[in-house]
């Protein structure tokens, strides 16, 4: 089973794009917990992961939510970020068979323009980023930031696509 953890802070429509997209994966039965971290956010953020079910922390501290987290392992992602189709059943395959993290494959429909992608280092959490709860444990350090998770890590990609959150944040 997976725990999906978004870190945010004032993104209530990015939050419910991301939630909406995971639904799916709740139904299948592989996604079993998703876990808010809120940074004071003054919009509606709180009302749209309470009315998601989701578990929600204005305060927190990591090692708390990672032991807290139900899957035995862990997606982080960014609010805004949408999984494409085929991602559930590839994620519960990569689960069972191996131990190292993941992430997903940028959406080839929505890429930054060429000039643009020139240069520029990926934010660790862009194409989302699975790991074991054990894992993420061991690492977890109090006050740091999901993003911390991806530095320097060992990295296999995923087939399955993820429409990064940056599309959703452009929208706006």
């Amino acid at each position: 089973m997976l725990t999906v953890i978004i870190e945010c802070k004032d993104q209530e429509p990015e939050l419910a794009q991301t939630l909406a997209a995971l639904v799916s994966g709740a139904v299948e039965g592989l996604v079993c917990d998703v876990v808010v971290l809120d940074h004071g956010s003054r919009d509606g953020t709180s009302r749209v992961a309470d009315a998601a079910g989701c578990r929600f922390y204005s305060q927190w501290d990591i090692k708390d939510i990672l032991r807290s987290a139900r899957g035995e392992w862990l997606l982080l992602v960014e609010p805004g970020a949408r999984p494409q189709s085929g991602w559930i059943d590839e994620i519960a395959e990569y689960m069972a068979l191996n131990k190292v993290p993941a992430r997903f494959t940028e959406s080839r429909g929505y890429r930054r323009p060429f000039l643009k992608r020139i240069g520029r280092a990926l934010p660790p959490l862009e194409l989302g980023f699975l790991m074991s709860k054990g894992q993420a444990i061991a690492a977890a350090r109090t006050g740091m930031q999901l993003s911390e998770f991806a530095k320097g890590q060992k990295i296999r990609k995923l087939s399955s696509e993820l429409i990064p959150s940056w599309v959703a944040r452009a929208a706006r």
